[in-house]
């Protein structure tokens, strides 16, 4: 078998459906299969869905152990020489899969591969091609809004949206990958709950020698935030999951960086609590 999607559902049932349906619409000449994991939702509704799509494979979590545990566990069942994480409220636009392969297949060094993604109003999302966080590209993401066209920001702006070229970050959203390298660097590490896994990952193919690549040709349209309720439990989910990377890569390594970036987030996370009252 060629590709295993796997995808980890909590409480947003019509969306996933939809995603589904997209996946039988545009996953053609390849052998696949299509892994759906249940982290615990509140919303049982998606059990409907199990008649409805009999060639689906339904893994039901009693408990929400986070984003990274349930896409590992999904993973041991999947039989594809290639993974593709993808989120539930997402959807394909193309029938493009194969070419994703058959460029992954040609590189011999391939790490994992993202494409270009949008919202509902056909925005750009930004967060499709990222560099890895250090001192100067987070006071950019965390303080401003500014973006420089030639510059090799945090959210990449030196390329184009439609560009094809090794790119450090992509997002968990979309992420393709080999199976074996994959378990060979160990997967998505279980510490992140949610948010900043996907950052880490890609790190952790670069750090093993592994290129990684952004593939804007193509785009999927991604239901951005749908999911997500903003509260305080998010605030500190988010802004604990970027001082688990800190703590991971330079608190021993990078110290001046390390004390510049923990301050940094302690910041940002203190003014967007703010707002949240």
């Amino acid at each position: 078998m060629k590709l295993s999607v796997i995808i980890v559902n909590y409480n947003v049932t019509q969306l996933l459906r939809s995603c589904l349906l997209s996946l039988q619409k545009y996953i053609q000449e390849i052998e696949y299969e299509v892994i759906v994991i249940d982290n615990a939702s509140t919303d049982s509704s998606w059990k409907d869905l199990i008649p409805e799509f009999p060639n689906v494979h339904f893994i039901s979590s009693e408990t929400n152990d986070g984003f990274s545990k349930a896409n590992n566990r999904a993973i041991q069942t999947a039989k594809g020489e290639y993974i593709l994480l993808l989120n539930p409220d997402t959807e394909f636009e193309g029938f493009y899969m194969k070419e994703l392969l058959d460029f992954a297949d040609s590189q011999p060094a391939f790490g994992c591969l993202g494409v270009r993604m949008h919202d509902a109003e056909g925005n750009f999302l930004p967060e499709s091609k990222r560099s890895v966080p250090d001192m100067f590209n987070s006071f950019e993401k965390l303080f401003t809004n500014f973006k420089k066209n030639n510059s090799k920001s945090y959210y990449r702006s030196d390329l184009e949206e439609n560009a094809v070229a090794e790119v450090e970050v992509m997002t968990g959203a979309f992420l393709l990958a080999k199976k074996d390298v994959y378990e060979k660097i160990g997967g998505l590490d279980e510490a992140y709950f949610m948010y900043g896994e996907d950052i880490d990952l890609c790190y952790t193919f670069l750090k093993n020698g592994y290129k990684n690549f952004y593939y804007g040709k193509f785009s999927i349209l991604h239901h951005k935030g749908e999911s997500t309720i903003k509260n305080e439990v998010y605030l500190k989910r988010f802004y604990g999951a970027m001082q688990i990377f800190i703590d991971k890569y330079y608190k021993e390594s990078k110290p001046v960086q390390y004390s510049f970036l923990k301050a940094g987030l302690k910041l940002r996370y203190h003014i967007e609590k703010i707002k949240l009252k």
